[in-house]
Parts: C-alpha cells; structure tokens; sequence
C-alpha cells in the first residue's frame, strides 16, 4: 500500500498512461508479428518458411559447410547482443545505485526530477534489458543445438529419417529465431522508455513512433514486398 501510495504521489496519471502504452505495445508488436492476420503475414512469418524450405536445400547441398557457417553467423549475432544487453543492464544498476549519479542527471535534465522518479524509470528500462538478455541466451543456445542438430542428418537425402529430422532442425531454427526477435524488440522499446527521463509526453511519443516503426517493418516494408515477390 505505501508503495501504491509513493508511486501515485510521486508520477502523475499521464506517466502511468504512458507506461501502460509503453507495456501494451511492447507486448502488442510481439504478439502481431507472431500471430499476423491470414491476410496479411509478417515478415517473421515468411521468414518461418524460408528457414523450412533452406533446411530442405540443405539435404542436397554438397558440401554442407555453407548452412553450418550460416548457423555460426547467427549464433555469432545473438552472442553481440548478450553481450551488449550485459553492458547497459550492468550500467543502468551502477547508475540506479549511486544516489549522487542520480542527483547530477536530475540537475542536467533540468525538468524537475527527483532522483527517486529517475530510479522508478531507469528500472522500467533495465527490466526491458534484462527480458531481452535472456531472450538473446535462449536464442544463443537455440542456435547450438540447432548446428548439432544439423550435424545428425543423413548425408544420403534419400535416407527414411534425412527430411524428418531436416524439418525437425528447421523448427528448432524457427524457435531460436523468435527469441532473436522478441530480444530486439525489448531492446527497441527500453530505448523508447529512455525517453521517460524527458517526461511522460515524450514517453508517450516514443513508444507511438517505435511501434509504428516495427508495425512498418513487419507489415509494410520493402524486404516484406520481396518475400513475397512469386519466382
């Protein structure tokens, strides 16, 4: 109750207005690029296709060292951001810990912040961090057993268990590749919550701009058009 009470003395109703938003949308783009309309599927969605269809050209593909190289690339792009989720989640506790550090980035702001109200929205970041963090390990990991995986199909495609565990490893890769996404999409809104520290109508604008950014990428961006371009 004295937290309830702290909070609603401390942030006005359009800052819970603008976390709402920031939460909903978050969520919002996640579960629309995972679940498109039939209609009109994003490009997660197509690309759940190309992973299938390239695992099938895998059984074919000689040599095969093409599509592990391909794994490492992208075990290699989840790696960068676990680290880089490590980085600012290390340096947004260092800095929600150190009351002096907070006291002089309320005085640069200069818009009437107490360090306590900098605390609350540094957290609010440092969560959306810490989500993505393990989304990109999970992803990480995914993306090994993925290479192993690979590893235990036939060389000879026409073996009875070749395409079965082609597919099976294609679904993993499918797996992985959800994690990757829902990382950078927890990344693209703790920045959109940065904007917090400038007040709640900033918020408000960044999380609007930022999920109209990936709704575009997802559902009306050029590499969604070549997708679906028919050969």
């Amino acid at each position: 109750m004295n937290l309830l009470s702290h909070f609603s003395a401390t942030f006005t109703a359009l800052d819970t207005l603008g976390f709402v938003l920031l939460i909903l949308c978050w969520l919002g783009t996640g579960f629309l690029a995972e679940h498109p309309p039939a209609w009109r599927p994003s490009v997660s969605h197509l690309m759940k296709d190309y992973r299938r269809k390239g695992m099938v050209e895998f059984l074919t593909r000689a040599p095969r060292i093409f599509d592990i190289s391909l794994i490492d690339s992208l075990r290699q792009g989840t790696a960068f951001f676990v680290s880089g989720s490590m980085i600012a989640i290390g340096g947004g506790v260092a800095m929600i810990g150190n009351a002096a550090t907070l006291q002089g980035l309320a005085r640069d702001l200069t818009i009437g912040l107490d360090p306590s109200q900098i605390r609350v929205k540094l957290i609010v970041v440092v969560g959306l961090m810490a989500n993505s963090l393990l989304k990109f390990m999970w992803s990480h990991r995914l993306f090994g057993y993925c290479a192993i995986m690979m590893a235990a199909v036939p060389n000879d495609h026409t073996h009875p268990h070749a395409l079965p565990r082609a597919l099976q490893t294609a679904e993993i890769n499918i797996t992985a590749a959800k994690g990757f996404n829902r990382g950078l999409n927890g990344v693209y809104f703790a920045l959109a919550a940065l904007a917090w520290l400038l007040g709640p109508e900033a918020l408000i604008a960044a999380t609007l701009f930022t999920t109209g950014v990936m709704l575009r990428r997802e559902f009306a961006s050029h590499s969604r058009q070549v997708m679906l371009e028919k050969l």
